[in-house]
């Protein structure tokens, strides 16, 4: 059951997309550990405030790992699924994410190229050569935006929609995300989640044409408070 307290935070909303702030811990679809996705709750969301009748049609456009944060697309009908699935492909929805690392990387901004393989059985993803049978291209630019006493703030575009790319490719520079023991992170966080935030998203509205822009803050966090103060 869902707790009737909870409030769904919709960052955008239409006859067509519905954009949501997925919180540390939520699953964006069903796994094998029988939680309610967040796919689940906005459909009951919809069913509840429009007085659907029967089942309510939601696509998921992408995915977010269950302990990052941030904006998350879904679809409310099946013409702005099938457009926005091939946007995805043709990279033309930007997406950008915040992390906070603990080592500063080597350079203040740069384009990483990996070639990650999935683990299955770790659910982790692994930096290989390039010639490795299943390696597939990754590929983000970050850039550091800030800095505090301990921990450095980047901003991160992310040009390709691999399994933990982000996680992995940080990672493999040695600059591991605050709080993911899985990629190399001294300390998990109290909590479970990481410091990695789906930001912001961008697009040309697949049905309206309007060039969209959204928005997501990030939990109430010393860390993230302070990112946000960076006026970013």
């Amino acid at each position: 059951m869902i707790n009737k307290s909870y409030k769904l935070p919709v960052l955008f909303e239409d006859n067509h997309i519905i954009i949501v702030n997925k919180q540390p811990s939520e699953i964006v679809q069903g796994d094998k550990t029988g939680d309610i996705p967040l796919s689940e709750v906005v459909k009951q969301y919809i069913k509840k405030k429009y007085n659907k009748p029967g089942d309510v049609f939601l696509g998921t456009v992408h995915r977010i790992d269950r302990p990052v944060s941030g904006a998350v697309i879904f679809a409310r009908t099946s013409k702005a699924l099938s457009r926005l699935n091939q946007m995805i492909h043709d990279r033309e929805i930007v997406k950008t994410y915040w992390a906070v690392v603990k080592n500063g990387p080597r350079q203040e901004k740069e384009t990483l190229i990996h070639y990650l393989k999935k683990d299955e059985a770790k659910n982790k993803s692994f930096v290989v050569d390039q010639k490795t049978k299943g390696a597939l291209k990754a590929e983000l630019t970050y850039e550091v935006v800030g800095k505090s006493d301990n921990y450095y703030f980047l901003s991160i575009d992310l040009k390709s929609g691999r399994h933990h790319q982000i996680r992995a490719q940080l990672a493999a520079i040695g600059c591991p995300i605050k709080g993911d023991l899985k990629y190399g992170f001294a300390r998990s966080n109290g909590d479970g989640s990481i410091h990695l935030h789906s930001r912001k998203v961008e697009f040309i509205h697949p049905v309206t044409k309007i060039e969209t822009l959204i928005k997501a803050n990030p939990p109430k966090d010393s860390l993230w408070d302070y990112f946000i103060g960076l006026g970013i």
